[in-house]
């Protein structure tokens, strides 16, 4: 027996065909009916007594029938019973483990290891995998240098705290010589080395106010890449995305209108970022089914997230987004995993 909704109690049984239609729908995309569940349980039920079954269940919330279809589907409220109340779990494949382990383990810049776990996470579910940039007490600027590219950017190298590389490209709106961008690299360290990364911006903005009118080409060359490589300190939180993409070619999520408000999620960030605050404030895996989100744009998603960090240290969240059809049993694992083998990256760094 299981502990339903609203402190009902689900017959085995009725369970049983709950657990065969929400594995069915999630493998197919298409509504479940009586003699689907009838040919995949393999109980000798009549098609009456199946409908009888998912009239009940449909009364408490757990399926609906979509449109005028005979079959029904899940709802959010069904899908959170079942990955709280009857979902097994499927380990990694070794391929997948390999994968992470050969990718990780060997890259010294956090940021790229960063994307490349997110662009991972992506690959192997086949959904959008995020990656918050790792949250610190102290981020100190230690040293910062810029090396000109080709098409008016700029590669910027911050070195934060002890031992953090970060490799960052920051595309301006003219062409800087070598010694422009090596004139306010020097301001730069010799005026804000030591101080957090999250103020720099905010200082360095401060001072130029009062002068701005006498600004000398060498300070609007620092005004211009700090302005771009410095985050605000008010918003100094970030992550990485990848594969939003992979949702254009879903069934369920095809709707333009909803397409874009996805998109226009991911590029605001805000909304991410709180939910990606919500979990960071839970160990280990969380996961936001439809309308738990609290935000209209993931209605139609499920959002599976872990908290990372090395030895048991919570550095951020990592997660991937995708429809509430998803294959819980092997996305919920996977995440898990990440968090894992992104902590063990991070703690060989130290």
């Amino acid at each position: 027996m299981g502990d339903g909704p609203h402190g009902m109690d689900l017959s085995e049984r009725a369970q049983y065909l709950f657990k065969t239609l929400v594995e069915r729908y999630i493998a197919d995309g298409q509504p479940v009916g009586s003699r689907t569940l009838a040919r995949d349980t393999g109980l000798e039920l009549s098609p009456a007594t199946i409908r009888n079954v998912m009239a009940d269940l449909e009364d408490l919330g757990l399926i609906r029938a979509p449109h005028t279809s005979a079959g029904r589907v899940p709802t959010a409220r069904g899908y959170r019973f079942f990955v709280d109340s009857i979902l097994t779990y499927r380990e990694p494949a070794l391929s997948d483990v390999r994968r992470f382990a050969n990718d990780l383990q060997h890259e010294g810049d956090v940021r790229r290891l960063l994307e490349k776990t997110s662009t991972l996470l992506s690959d192997v579910t086949q959904f959008v995998g995020l990656v918050m940039v790792p949250i610190t007490e102290q981020r100190a600027l230690r040293q910062v240098e810029f090396l000109p590219l080709n098409d008016n950017r700029v590669l910027a190298i911050l070195v934060v705290n002890e031992r953090e590389v970060q490799n960052r490209i920051i595309r301006t709106p003219r062409r800087y010589t070598p010694s422009e961008l090596t004139e306010a690299a020097n301001y730069l360290n010799s005026a804000f080395a030591g101080k957090d990364v999250r103020a720099v911006k905010r200082d360095l903005l401060a001072d130029m106010s009062a002068t701005r009118d006498e600004m000398n080409r060498m300070m609007q060359t620092v005004i211009e890449m700090a302005g771009q490589l410095f985050p605000d300190e008010q918003t100094g939180k970030d992550y990485v995305v990848a594969g939003q993409t992979n949702l254009m070619g879903l069934t369920e999520l095809s709707d333009l209108d909803k397409l874009r408000a996805l998109f226009e999620a991911f590029n605001r960030k805000r909304d991410v970022l709180h939910l990606l605050d919500q979990a960071l404030n839970a160990n280990g895996v969380q996961i936001f089914i439809g309308e738990e989100s609290g935000y209209q744009a993931f209605d139609g998603c499920s959002i599976v997230t872990s908290t990372y960090g090395p030895k048991g240290e919570t550095m951020g969240v990592l997660g991937v987004v995708g429809p509430t059809r998803m294959p819980y049993e092997r996305v919920i694992p996977i995440v898990d995993l990440t968090a894992k083998m992104l902590g063990a990256a991070l703690n060989s760094r130290q």
